[in-house]
């Protein structure tokens, strides 16, 4: 398993994208959608809620369990992957690429977030 480079990640296994015109792409990392097993619903935030960097904002719910969905950043949300919403089943194929959940206007810089290599070794993946 491997974790994109370009990407940063919170301890509660979400990803971050590039900011691009002061929006970030949101998603959960492979190691997480491994973990999770087989998802089946996705539960994301509206377009225009505010996420709160470490607070959830969301549900993912698999065959072994529902977790919930936090935020890695705060901001404004300005669109949302309907995508996985109508195949949740997208989180676990493409974690990092057609799966991703949401996009946010950052509201400040992201803090905390761990390089590729400190997610790999924070993770054990």
């Amino acid at each position: 398993m491997s974790n994109p480079q370009q990407l940063r990640y919170s301890k509660e296994h979400e990803w971050l994208s590039a900011v691009e015109d002061g929006v970030a792409t949101v998603g959960i990392t492979e190691h997480a959608a491994n973990a999770l097993g087989d998802i089946v619903f996705v539960q994301l935030p509206e377009v225009g809620d505010t996420a709160t960097a470490g607070e959830t904002c969301g549900e993912l719910e698999s065959t072994k369990s529902v977790s919930d969905l936090y935020s890695p950043v705060t901001g404004e949300v300005t669109e949302i992957n309907q995508d996985v919403v109508d195949d949740p089943a997208l989180v676990n194929s493409a974690p990092f690429e057609g799966g991703w959940l949401f996009k946010v206007r950052l509201a400040e810089e992201p803090k905390d977030l761990l390089s590729a290599d400190e997610y790999t070794e924070f993770s054990g993946s």
